[in-house]
Formats: C-alpha cells, sequence, structure tokens
C-alpha cells in the first residue's frame, strides 16, 4: 500500500532533492497503492500486456478467465491441464503461450514464489529466480515488484518513461544511460519507488496524459 510504498515519507524525503524537489511540487500526493494480486497472476497478466494495446491485452486475459468459470483467476495447474491450443484460443500469440505455461509450470515446480513466500525475499532474490522464465525480464520483474509486491525501493532504470521524466526534470537534451540514473539515484533511497512513479507522472504531464505502467 502507499504507507508500505512510503507514503508521506517518501515524499518529503523525495522534495528534499534538487531535481526531484521541483517533480513532487508539480505531480502532488503520492497515490499508488499496489494490487495485491499472487505473483503468478501478475506474470500472466505482464505477459499478456507485452507489445499489445491495453484493451487488447484484457480482451485475451477475459477469454483465458472465463474457461474457468468458477475461479477469478485460473490457477497453474488448471492452465497446464487445458488441452492443446485453448490458450493459443483466447487469443495470445505462440509466444505467449510458451511463456505462460512456463509461469505455470516454475510456479508448480516452486520457482515463482506465493506471495506471502515472496514477502520473505529480498529484491535482488526474486529477480534473479524469475527472470529464468520464458518471456520474463528484469524490467517485468522489477514492475511486479512495485505494482504488485509493494517494494518501496525499486527503480526502473531501463524503463523509458523514467529516464524521460528525468531528462525533463533535470533539463537534459538526451536521456541518462540506465547506469548513470541508477547513481544518481541512489540519493532518493530507500524510496526509489516513489522516485520511479513520479518520474512517470512528471513524464507524461509533459506530454499532457498520464500513461506509466498500471499494476501488472
Amino acid at each position: 500500500m502507499t504507507r508500505r510504498l512510503g507514503g508521506r515519507a517518501a515524499r518529503a524525503h523525495l522534495a528534499a532533492d534538487p531535481v526531484m524537489g521541483p517533480v513532487v511540487k508539480r505531480v502532488g500526493a503520492f497515490t499508488l497503492v499496489p494490487e495485491p494480486r499472487e505473483p503468478f497472476e501478475a506474470l500472466v497478466r505482464a505477459i499478456a500486456h507485452q507489445q499489445v494495446h491495453g484493451r487488447a491485452a484484457e480482451a485475451m486475459l477475459r477469454r483465458l478467465i472465463e474457461l474457468f468459470p468458477q475461479q477469478a483467476f485460473p490457477d497453474p495447474a488448471g492452465l497446464l491441464a487445458l488441452p492443446d491450443g485453448a490458450i493459443r484460443g483466447c487469443g495470445f500469440s505462440g509466444a505467449k503461450v510458451a511463456a505462460i505455461l512456463d509461469i505455470a509450470h516454475k510456479t508448480v515446480g516452486g520457482l515463482v514464489p506465493t506471495r506471502r513466500a515472496a514477502a520473505r525475499l529480498p529484491d535482488e532474490v526474486l529477480i534473479e529466480r524469475l527472470v529464468a522464465i520464458r518471456g520474463v525480464g528484469r524490467w517485468t520483474v522489477e514492475m511486479l515488484l512495485i505494482f504488485t509486491l509493494g517494494r518501496p525501493d525499486i527503480l526502473p532504470v531501463d524503463d523509458f518513461g523514467v529516464r524521460e521524466g528525468f531528462r525533463h526534470a533535470a533539463g537534459l537534451d538526451a536521456q541518462p544511460r540506465p547506469k548513470a540514473l541508477a547513481e544518481i539515484g541512489q540519493a532518493w533511497a530507500p524510496f526509489r519507488s516513489a522516485a520511479a512513479w513520479y518520474l512517470w507522472r512528471y513524464a507524461d504531464l509533459a506530454k499532457g496524459g498520464f500513461n506509466a505502467p498500471s499494476a501488472i
């Protein structure tokens, strides 16, 4: 929740930073509230949303969920028990089907932890474990850490929106490289998730909208 992600303490800490201070003032209150899903569901949803419009992804997910009318979301064993072609028939590409099945296999096998088990694992341990899944990269796990698990100190330096937000905030001609932003962002610890959220907001305000990654 916002309290776990830092809330007022995060805002106060970032407001004292010479670059982030004006960002916080312009954006206002920190309102991010993570979505309390199981990591399995969050990863499947993330795969659905990769490289497609949000409405198309949600339509595929809706059709998948409709295959399990007694459940709010399919369980991994249930997905693995589906007939060949069932997931493909929901509109997922072959690559997405392979990734979803790999997530299910690795959840059944214990690599993907439950939300309760994930709470006991450090950020980098979760990243190292989950990037072994087909179709899951570091950015996807970072989104899981912020938007699903509510981890307070994640800075996704490879994210275009985060780097673009910092470019506007710092008055730069070009986005900082990920390594450089990681070094700059050390000053924002232990509230780097809030910093990322503020930079997403700031980038979108600069172009007249708000399209930060949603809870996966």
